[in-house]
């Protein structure tokens, strides 16, 4: 259980007895001695460190696991709940896939729900743990999303939950939009005028109803969960609420910092009303010119009554045209906070695809080389790959172009590690024109002295490592080696690059380095993801979008690459291939409902 002093510490940092958010931003803030913080420090012990089941990765295990543990769920936590809510709600809530566990490494992670109390899994990116499962030196914050629909403010709180996630932050994201199609019901429409300022009294009280419901889970995750970064994305669109909800927070000794995403630039909001009306649940079936009518008309009454921050008083950042500059007021009360600050000047929320393939592979004589050239078949294959990739990206654009968008051909960049299996792979691209630039940082994980040992031979030889690696082949190192979690913190600066690039982006590079940067866009867990298979006869393409990621294969046809792990870098735990072709495609999902709804206060117009 967790102590007073260390509730007392992960509550968030005091100035004579207030909270942070009461203290002018000039005065220093004192945290509680170093010694009561280090005392709920838990060293992580990676060689001993044990991982659940792999049962996930396996879709013929996964299907009757997943209800046993839907079925337990609910009986446990939503029974009490749902007599308060209507029958259709329950439904959408128990079964939606944003609370279902996660069955498929290949659907975007992002919004699963992981039992926060038992998982004995750590993020990938992870440096430490404590008691209470929150950093010790960042107390609790709750991100306030404000910006006028259409201004990314779902894609830009689903990318923050993606990165404090991967550090090992507990993070969630509270969707008021998702409480108000669960409240609603599924196929049915909200009152006609429920997005208006002058609503019916029908109107207003649904909207309290959801807007509690909402804030009711935040706080339950926050004070019963040990959550510590909660999203809260909403409209938030008046002064006076946005007042109110920062003390309210403050009276419950958890930070508030406001997030405004302010776009004036005509190109991103079409860009962005694209992409919801592509993606957002709302729309769902809808013809497109319907879906863009009624979109734009929900923009139109709001636009009125929307007040942009200028409130000194508070914390705030305010994203100018999807990342074109940054302001920010206030903001000093924290690591984590300068972390997030730091994480949004690299981020942007345009219209792009990444695409993954593995470098070419060298001949059987160059097993010994440190830095073989590619073999006649990996020359073979950067030829073949380079044209399923080029004929992939044609394919797209006059499919776009049939459907009445006159796209432009995005830019395409390649990155490529120093090495010259990666480098070579990448040559018949640079010969077309495109840009190729190295990075130091995504050379492969290295194998340390087993280096040029199989398999096989490992295990023969070295039975004890052999188990070590089996038992947690994620953080496992074998001697003078790096493991999986070392290379995710050495990637973290390409992972910020990522962000910040805006053309479409080929990365070649080892498998490891894949695994590593896959995972981290599809927020895979720490133990699947050294079990991602990228074949060579493949092209991995993700799709940055607003609810969640999305991931296709390109095949590339006519080639078949001879290849069996040879080394311990390329050795991993065998795991059954998935096509992605045969993963159904989901869209975003319903918030569940998990504490009794009570009285609050309407804050002013905090729609979604």
């Amino acid at each position: 259980m967790e102590s007073d002093a260390d509730r007392k510490t992960n509550n968030g940092p005091e100035f004579n007895g207030k909270s942070a958010l009461q203290v002018p931003h000039r005065c220093v803030v004192s945290f509680a001695p170093e010694t009561q913080q280090m005392d709920h420090l838990k060293p992580v012990d990676h060689q001993r460190f044990e991982t659940p089941t792999t049962i996930f990765s396996r879709p013929e295990l996964a299907e009757s696991f997943i209800s046993k543990m839907e079925s337990e769920k609910i009986s446990s936590v939503y029974r009490g709940l749902l007599s308060d809510i209507d029958p259709s709600t329950s439904e959408i809530s128990a079964n939606s896939p944003r609370y279902r566990r996660r069955s498929s490494t290949f659907i975007d992670g992002i919004h699963d729900i992981r039992d926060d109390k038992t998982c004995s899994t750590l993020a990938p990116a992870q440096l430490y743990s404590t008691e209470s499962g929150r950093l010790f030196h960042s107390g609790r914050i709750v991100i306030v999303l404000v910006g006028l629909p259409a201004r990314g403010k779902t894609h830009i709180s689903v990318s923050i939950s993606r990165y404090l996630q991967w550090l090992g932050v507990k993070t969630r994201i509270f969707h008021l939009g998702d409480y108000r199609r669960a409240t609603i019901g599924e196929n049915k429409d909200v009152p006609d005028d429920y997005f208006f300022v002058n609503a019916s009294a029908k109107s207003v009280i649904l909207r309290q109803k959801i807007l509690e419901k909402c804030r009711q889970d935040l706080y339950s995750w926050l004070d019963d969960e040990n959550g510590q970064v909660a999203i809260y994305d909403a409209v938030n669109p008046h002064s006076s609420g946005r007042r109110l909800l920062a003390m309210e927070f403050a009276q419950r000794n958890v930070q508030t910092l406001f997030l405004e995403s302010y776009v004036t630039d005509q190109r991103i909001l079409a860009e962005n009303a694209r992409n919801v009306k592509i993606n957002s649940p709302d729309f769902q079936g809808m013809d497109v010119d319907e879906a863009a009518q009624l979109y734009l008309k929900r923009i139109d009454m709001k636009i009125p009554h929307f007040e942009t921050m200028t409130e000194n008083e508070l914390n705030y950042i305010k994203m100018i045209n999807a990342g074109e500059s940054i302001q920010y007021n206030n903001v000093s009360f924290g690591y984590l906070s300068y972390r997030i600050v730091f994480y949004l000047m690299n981020l942007h929320i345009k219209r792009r695809a990444i695409f993954f393939t593995r470098e070419g592979t060298s001949g059987d004589e160059d097993l010994d080389k440190v830095d073989a050239s590619l073999s006649e078949e990996g020359v073979e294959y950067s030829r073949k790959m380079t044209k399923a990739l080029l004929t992939h990206r044609e394919a797209e654009r006059a499919t776009a172009i049939a459907q009445g968008e006159n796209t432009v051909m995005r830019t395409l960049t390649v990155w490529t590690s120093t090495r010259k299996l990666s480098l070579e792979t990448a040559i018949p691209l640079k010969e077309q024109g495109f840009t190729v630039r190295q990075r130091s940082q995504m050379s492969q994980l290295n194998p340390g002295v087993f280096g040029s040992l199989n398999e096989i031979t490992i295990c023969q030889k070295y039975p004890d490592e052999a188990a070590k690696h089996d038992s947690d082949p994620y953080h496992h190192r074998y001697p003078r080696a790096e493991s999986y979690h070392d290379l995710a913190v050495r990637l973290e600066p390409i992972i910020l690059e990522l962000e910040r690039e805006e053309n479409d982006l080929l990365i070649i590079a080892h498998e490891s380095v894949l695994r590593v940067l896959y995972g981290y866009l599809m927020a895979c867990d720490a133990t699947y993801i050294p079990t991602l298979d990228f074949p060579r006869n493949r092209i991995l393409e993700v799709i940055p979008a607003s609810y969640q990621n999305e991931a296709k294969i390109i095949h590339i046809p006519d080639f078949t690459c001879h290849e069996n792990p040879r080394t311990s870098k390329e050795c991993s735990t065998p795991v059954p291939s998935i096509s992605f072709e045969s993963l159904p495609r989901t869209n975003a999902t319903e918030s569940s409902s998990q504490n009794p709804i009570t009285q609050l206060e309407e804050h002013p117009l905090s729609l979604d």
